[in-house]
């Protein structure tokens, strides 16, 4: 792509942001100094633990022609001067990179549990329709046929529009990506310009961020607020909520967007009854304006079904037909981590899910009630420098549906793991249940007690493949674990 003059850039900031001097060739723009190049525009942004101005000297050094700050700088190249550097960068990077949201089907997922399931579905029924699409959330991104790894759940806004730029010039259709409250409430989305935004529900994670329900539940409802205020006919807004989740009863009061509903026990534009539920899979009959359908799923549970009506809302809207995208549906085998079978000839099931909230947990095991035939072992812990009012909730849980629960290490971060497994313990008072710091042996305990027709959940981790330790990112992977805890049993 070409590159801009500073001045050009700037123009799309406020009208009275105010800046003389040179105007050089922008090549990028960057946050992270590590990422600057000759010609970069760094951009100085104030983190948790890290405060980009300390870096502005630094990043000059490596080749940055202009630095945007939020106080003046001595440097040697231009530096201009804004009240909020974040919401700033949204806007410079969705103009540097050509507005590139503004050519693509955007469609966005947001809630507590089910964002990635919902995501890849939808993006599955879009592919099977024969367009090409771009996916960005927890697991990866994904442009066409290529896979790039990813930090967070939802990218800072330059490597967002980047990552949009990119599917434009690959030609991708509709991009689908998961949007976290984090990224709402920072602004991380601002210049995203969404089609759809769908919502899944709400129950308790993050407040270690957030501090209320209240104020997490306001950061969601953030998304549905910013879909605009215009009916467009060219390109109309909707919002796909979950009728069975009280939260949505604010967010259709604070959008102006065109709503779709969906449920199992409240009426809804898309529902389902008749829920049959098995190891391997789940079938419902689905009641539509278009008639019924009875579908038949690879996969299991009722949060499935939840995130299932979900992508076909979507689908609806953007004009797929319904038996294609049942079709579709039908057809998926699973998502890596979400609730995924663990085979390797063991007479009893493993099951390794992502499940890392209460209320993800307490679906997961209810899901795995309805078809054990004898006991249910379950490993989890919580994790470290993060919501510790949900620790002793969850070891209840665990407690309360799984006849064998196991207390372990999920990634403690920079916390000690017994300071966290004390505090799940505080939740699990005379139950009954085992504590096994190393999560390699508590796996392996698991496995070693396990008979035919029991059930092993494994929670926490999914689709990860390491453990934080301390400030040390290890190898680590749930299934591989299980794996190898089995052909250790059964040689």
């Amino acid at each position: 792509m070409e590159n801009l003059k500073l001045h050009t850039l700037l123009s799309n900031l406020h009208s009275l942001t105010k800046f003389e001097g040179e105007n050089p060739d922008i090549a990028s723009i960057e946050h992270d100094t590590r990422k600057v190049v000759p010609g970069s525009l760094f951009i100085c942004i104030k983190g948790y633990t890290v405060d980009g101005h300390d870096f502005a000297d630094q990043a000059v050094k490596a080749g940055a022609v202009a630095v945007l700050a939020e106080k003046p700088l001595p440097l040697t190249v231009p530096v201009v001067v804004v009240k909020d550097t974040q919401r700033a960068m949204a806007v410079l990077a969705d103009a540097f990179y050509g507005h590139p949201t503004q050519a693509l089907r955007l469609i966005g997922i947001t809630g507590t549990n089910g964002k990635t399931t919902t995501s890849h579905l939808i993006e599955r029924i879009f592919r099977d329709a024969g367009e090409k699409t771009g996916l960005i959330g927890t697991m990866f991104t994904k442009i066409g046929d290529k896979t790039y790894n990813t930090k967070n759940t939802t990218p800072d806004s330059i490597t967002l529009q980047k990552a949009f730029h990119e599917m434009c010039e690959n030609d991708v259709d509709t991009a689908v990506m998961e949007v976290s409250s984090h990224a709402l409430e920072l602004g991380r989305v601002h210049g995203c310009d969404f089609d759809i935004a769908v919502f899944t529900n709400l129950t308790q994670d993050h407040l270690d961020f957030h501090g209320t329900m209240e104020r997490y539940k306001h950061a969601k409802s953030l998304f549905f607020s910013q879909l605009g205020n215009a009916f467009l006919q060219n390109r109309p807004k909707f919002a796909i909520l979950n009728a069975d989740d009280e939260a949505s009863e604010d967010f259709i009061k604070w959008t102006a967007a065109h709503i779709l509903t969906y449920g199992i026990d409240r009426p809804a534009d898309l529902r389902a009854r008749d829920i049959s539920i098995t190891a391997k899979g789940t079938e419902f009959t689905l009641e539509t304006p278009q008639g019924l359908r009875r579908v038949t799923l690879k996969l299991a549970g009722k949060f499935s079904v939840y995130n299932v009506l979900a992508a076909i809302a979507a689908s609806l809207c953007a004009g797929i037909a319904l038996d294609e995208i049942i079709a579709s549906i039908e057809d998926v085998e699973g998502v890596s981590g979400r609730f995924e079978l663990v085979n390797a000839g063991q007479d009893f099931s493993v099951i390794v899910d992502y499940a890392h909230t209460p209320d993800s947990l307490e679906n997961v095991l209810r899901t795995v009630s309805e078809f054990a035939r004898k006991k249910i072992f379950v490993v989890i812990g919580c994790g470290g420098d993060r919501d510790k009012s949900k620790r002793p909730i969850m070891a209840r849980i665990a407690c309360d549906l799984a006849t064998d629960p196991i207390f372990t290490s999920d990634n403690p971060r920079s916390e000690d793991p017994a300071a966290i497994l004390k505090d799940m313990e505080a939740g699990a008072a005379g139950k009954t249940y085992q504590v096994i710091p190393d999560r390699k042996d508590a796996i392996g305990y698991a496995v070693s007690k396990a008979t035919a027709g029991d059930v092993i959940l494994i929670a926490g981790k999914g689709h990860e493949t390491y453990q934080i330790i301390g400030d040390k990112i290890l190898d680590f992977d749930d299934r591989v674990a299980a794996k190898e805890a089995i052909a250790l049993r059964f040689g």
